[in-house]
């Protein structure tokens, strides 16, 4: 299937990643709202021609670290899966490069 890039907001997968903030050490808490907009600014053009990023503190624990969306309607793992194949992405690759692009942006955000 061929899509028009970009897409317009609407069919775009609004990924939702919340970053706990022990992530960024014991005093984590004070400064995970300034890494979360940190990291929106650094992943902002990252497939956006199809993806909208939404990052943000994960304080619930009981809500997922990674939720996709579309359309406002919530997409399962399989689903996901599905939009990103469209795509020519691979949701387990896609998810593993997430994970270490956000490594490194917690690393430069606390300069190591």
């Amino acid at each position: 299937m061929k899509f028009e890039l970009p897409l317009p907001l609407y069919k775009k997968l609004t990924v939702t990643f919340r970053v706990e903030p022990g992530c960024l050490g014991p005093e984590g808490a004070a400064h995970i709202k300034g890494f979360c907009k940190h990291a929106k600014k650094m992943v902002v053009a990252l497939d956006s021609d199809f993806i909208r990023w939404v990052i943000i503190p994960r304080y619930d624990k009981s809500l997922p670290e990674t939720e996709y969306k579309t359309n406002g309607k919530r997409l399962n793992q399989q689903q996901a899966a599905l939009y990103l194949s469209a795509f020519n992405k691979n949701l387990d690759d896609f998810e593993a490069h997430l994970d270490e692009q956000l490594t490194h942006l917690i690393d430069s955000y606390l300069g190591r």
